[in-house]
């Protein structure tokens, strides 16, 4: 079975009308259904309905240091884009920036967790996700070898074209 998850809890890493986000779920499973999924042989899914989604994260976040976090390609492109930042120390929350709230940093762990709570071995990416899904394997590595056993696969990459 192919699993399909509208991953809303995503789209909160930065602040989001709850109307718009709402509209995009519904949205998201139309254009899925019209790509011609079947739901006899796929499930579609919302992520904040599977609870487990949240807690692998937090277990996850737990042991992830935060220079790996801060060593993720796109956060940093989003840090040099700025002017005057050159560390997490330098972000201006009161500005009205993104950058400083721990959803948008830390994303990359729920995506973890989306990924390796069904023990998947192989994950369609984008290049722009390939160094998120290393992070992937670092953690799954990670626990299994804390926790002395082989818990969860480590994620092949499957490049999107």
């Amino acid at each position: 079975m192919i699993l399909y998850s509208i991953v809303d809890l995503h789209a909160l890493t930065i602040p989001r009308d709850a109307k718009v986000l709402q509209k995009s779920k519904v949205e998201m499973t139309i254009i899925l259904m019209a790509c011609g999924i079947d739901p006899k042989k796929c499930l579609i899914f919302e992520q904040s309905k599977v609870s487990a989604h949240l807690e692998l994260s937090w277990i996850l976040s737990c042991i992830t240091p935060i220079g790996w976090l801060s060593r993720m390609t796109q956060w940093k492109t989003k840090i040099q884009e700025q002017k005057n930042i050159r560390s997490i120390e330098d972000i201006d929350v009161s500005s009205g920036s993104d950058l400083g709230l721990f959803g948008f940093f830390a994303y990359p762990v729920l995506q973890a967790a989306d990924i390796l709570i069904y023990k998947s071995t192989h994950v369609p990416v984008g290049d722009d996700q390939i160094q998120h899904l290393e992070l992937t394997r670092n953690l799954a590595e990670k626990f299994n070898r804390f926790y002395k056993e082989n818990v969860f696969p480590l994620p092949q990459t499957i490049l999107g074209m």
